[in-house]
């Protein structure tokens, strides 16, 4: 596994657990939003942790953690994963992945397995306008409605969740990804936050607002809708 950086205690990024999160190198796509972009750009420069130290580690606060959460970069990239949620869960550890939904078979080589027992997947837009966020031009969805079809229905605890920008996320784009994922269990609209560590800067929010109007469209088709990052 290539894992370039650890936090090492979070009581936000796994709901309902005292985690730790450990970030794996390497994306295939190039968001804008993105703030690991060292982890989307560097290549071959990163620096990277020995697994045995994350593994030794999380040894030694068994019993004060209770799970870890994988990100990134984009964790399914790396054929080892399974191997390491094996490693994990070994442990006695809950697992959350974090994913962009362009592997589906990872996501149900993982499943089937027991090696996660949470999937928090990006919707980064609808399926039309992919691609601009993405920096991919023509962007093909399919592997990507292809995870979104599996977390669907395969009974893993999941959500869906878009960071939404007011130069890509119109009321059409809205309805369109509410008609995609209708019936999900999840979904959550985060607040987009510029930063000196994101890919493209000078992006905007959705004022709280019109993300509040988006919810209630969502709130139409999807069983549980929220705003992450808003003060409301």
């Amino acid at each position: 596994m290539k894992l370039c950086g650890i936090e090492k205690l979070s009581l936000v990024d796994f709901d309902g657990y005292v985690s730790a999160t450990v970030f794996t190198g390497g994306c295939n796509f190039l968001c804008g939003f993105c703030h690991n972009s060292a982890l989307v750009t560097g290549g071959e420069n990163l620096a990277e942790i020995p697994e045995e130290e994350i593994l030794s580690y999380l040894k030694k606060r068994q019993g004060i953690l209770e799970g870890l959460c994988i990100t990134g970069g984009e964790p399914t990239l790396h054929k080892d994963l399974p191997a390491f949620c094996e490693k994990v869960k070994s442990l006695g550890y809950k697992i959350k992945l974090d994913s962009n939904g362009t592997n589906p078979e990872m996501l149900k080589t993982l499943y089937t397995n027991g090696l996660i027992d949470y999937c928090a997947m990006d919707i980064k837009n609808d399926k039309d306008n992919y691609g601009a966020i993405i920096g991919i031009d023509g962007f093909d969805t399919k592997k990507v409605e292809k995870s979104v079809e599996f977390l669907m229905t395969s009974g893993i605890d999941y959500e869906f969740r878009t960071t939404i920008m007011q130069e890509y996320h119109k009321e059409y784009n809205i309805k369109a990804i509410a008609s995609w994922i209708a019936g999900a269990k999840k979904y959550f609209l985060q607040k987009y936050k510029d930063s000196e560590n994101c890919i493209t800067r000078g992006l905007n929010p959705v004022d709280t607002a019109t993300a509040q109007h988006f919810v209630k469209i969502l709130e139409e088709k999807i069983e549980k809708v929220a705003l992450r990052g808003y003060d409301v």
